[in-house]
């Protein structure tokens, strides 16, 4: 599917702003959720634009510098993983979505949200797009930001907690991650609320009591 022509069906129908939206970090048991909003000029083309999931680290790198010069507005927000633990991990998705295009320098006529679901409380009009960052220009934008910007954050994160391995698995729950994660419990970006973490620190709490 050219990812361009689909974003093209929403400019002829008179929307003149489109913005894509997309997140990064929904599923791992450490760090950030973050999400991105992008608007591309109607006849922007970026080469080898694709979902960020499709896409080498180094082929991200690169796309993101031209996504972040081409785009004619683009915000990224992260919410912390205190938060996620607050109100859960799909609330704090809608939350940092919803700072994304709010922060838009832009205003957006329509926002393509990445998924099944609408952002609650969005001020701007919206269709969810299930598999969007493999058919739409905009979202596929959005995810190389949101994901690039989170890879960054882990590799501080993994300076910070280095035995962890943030570095290679990004808080993801690998065989290696969850192994380290036995041994030595949670550090301060886990998220407790998740399950596999949530099992964890109570046999460590066991532990220190006996």
């Amino acid at each position: 599917m050219n990812l361009f022509l689909f974003d093209k069906g929403y400019h002829d129908q008179g929307f003149k702003s489109v913005a894509g939206v997309d997140e990064a970090g929904r599923g791992p048991l450490a760090g950030p959720v973050t999400a991105a909003a992008v608007i591309l000029p109607k006849d922007a083309d970026i080469p080898y634009l694709n979902d960020s999931k499709q896409l080498t680290p180094k082929k991200r790198e690169e796309l993101f510098e031209i996504i972040i010069h081409t785009a004619l507005a683009y915000s990224v927000s992260t919410v912390d993983n205190n938060k996620i633990d607050e109100v859960n991990i799909l609330q704090a998705t809608f939350i940092a979505m919803g700072e994304s295009v709010s922060k838009l320098k832009v205003r957006p006529d329509l926002c393509l949200i990445d998924g099944n679901h609408k952002v609650p409380k969005l001020a701007f009009d919206q269709q969810a797009i299930i598999d969007g960052d493999a058919k739409s220009a905009a979202i596929a934008a959005a995810s190389i930001l949101a994901k690039v910007t989170r890879d960054r954050l882990m590799l501080e994160y993994a300076k910070q907690y280095p035995v962890y391995g943030f570095e290679k698995h990004k808080g993801y729950g690998t065989k290696a991650h969850m192994e380290v994660l036995q041994k030595y419990g949670a550090c301060p970006i886990h998220r407790r609320s998740f399950a596999p973490v949530a099992y964890i620190t109570e046999k460590w709490r066991v532990k220190s009591e006996k």
